[in-house]
């Protein structure tokens, strides 16, 4: 899908500009491509710059309660420096790399309710305008799709996905956001959790695993949240018997073993070796009533390499949301074609040009 928009800040016969990505979905930390087609105006402009941001849709929690507003979490430049003639057509391609820590919005091709976009941004004369504006769609990595399989193997549902404004403390995490999926639990667990809350913190050499148990109350005692975190490197996906290790970590979870509010940091000798999915309990959530930041920086590592083309896909939690997701808050119904979620994105980002996140 793309959208055309002439640039309003050039006036009246000024040019336009259609971003056009290359077809499919992307992994975090992948390659993301496309061309940037300009036309020109009713007259000779000189094209300064041309940039693309990432932008994602990200709930807010505040003493007011909670809100949604746009994030820019990465910027690029791809072009600029060169005269665009009257009705001249001119293309640009690109090739950027997507942050590790991009949220994941589609498994098997069905979307999860969360919202992400590619920005184009046109400078000539010293005037910049928002312009051509794009739906991003990422799948998961090999090892995130390998634990949302177990995941739903072992029984838990897929209930919604989002994106929360702040920081988990003890994690590496870069991006002023993280994704939450929430979970219904399997049936073995439904007597001491309400929910499980997962989230993934991916680098270039593997992947923190937050887990959160929302646990149940007794007769005489209110309910508690649980927090921990593993660790997994991206070469464990044909390596580990994912049902038996998932539901490893889900029993440490429940069984409240991990001391979860100890505030260690993040970072040791080899976090992603063999054998260290335990021993990391320290993680904690932390939720921020400021506005939303400026975008996060450059410099992220090149696509994710080839090489794990052979994962399993099984009956699991991705056959639930594509089979029709009977918990997504969302509305997605396994029929209903991704058009309903290129149209939120435009209706969601395009009042959004004076986010706080924006730079000149």
């Amino acid at each position: 899908m793309v959208f055309k928009r002439l640039l309003g800040a050039m006036g009246a016969g000024g040019p336009s500009v259609d971003t056009v990505l290359d077809g499919g979905a992307v992994a975090p930390g992948g390659i993301l491509s496309g061309q940037v087609h300009l036309q020109g105006g009713s007259a000779n402009v000189e094209i300064e710059h041309i940039g693309l941001e990432l932008i994602a849709r990200v709930e807010v929690e505040h003493e007011d309660g909670e809100s949604e507003g746009a994030v820019v979490f990465e910027r690029f430049t791809v072009g600029g420096g060169f005269r665009l003639a009257e009705q001249e057509r001119h293309s640009v391609p690109f090739s950027v790399s997507l942050p590790w820590e991009t949220p994941v919005s589609e498994l098997y091709g069905q979307p999860l309710g969360i919202v992400l976009g590619v920005r184009t941004e046109l400078a000539v004369a010293g005037a910049r305008d928002k312009g051509d504006l794009d739906p991003l769609a990422v799948r998961p990595l090999p090892v995130q799709e390998a634990v949302l399989e177990a995941l739903g193997q072992l029984g838990f549902g897929f209930k919604s996905a989002d994106l929360e404004h702040g920081h988990i403390g003890g994690t590496g995490q870069q991006l002023p956001f993280y994704q939450e999926i929430e979970l219904t639990p399997a049936p073995q667990y439904a007597h001491v959790v309400n929910e499980i809350e997962l989230t993934f913190l991916a680098t270039p050499a593997g992947m923190e695993i937050v887990l959160e148990a929302d646990k149940r109350g007794g007769l005489f005692e209110s309910g508690q949240d649980a927090l921990t975190r593993f660790t997994v490197s991206h070469h464990d996906v044909g390596a580990r018997d994912w049902n038996s290790e998932v539901d490893g970590w889900i029993r440490q979870l429940v069984e409240h073993r991990a001391s979860y509010g100890s505030h260690a940091t993040y970072g040791h000798a080899d976090p992603y070796a063999a054998g260290s999915g335990y021993g990391h309990p320290s993680a904690h959530r932390s939720g921020h009533a400021s506005g939303h930041g400026s975008g996060y920086g450059s410099g992220h590592g090149s696509g994710y390499g080839s090489g794990h083309e052979g994962h399993r896909s099984g009956p699991g939690l991705g056959t639930v949301v594509a089979a029709g997701a009977a918990g997504l808050a969302v509305g997605v119904v396994g029929g209903l074609v991704a058009a309903e979620v290129v149209d939120e994105v435009g209706d969601f980002f395009e009042g959004d040009d004076d986010e706080g996140g924006e730079e000149d």
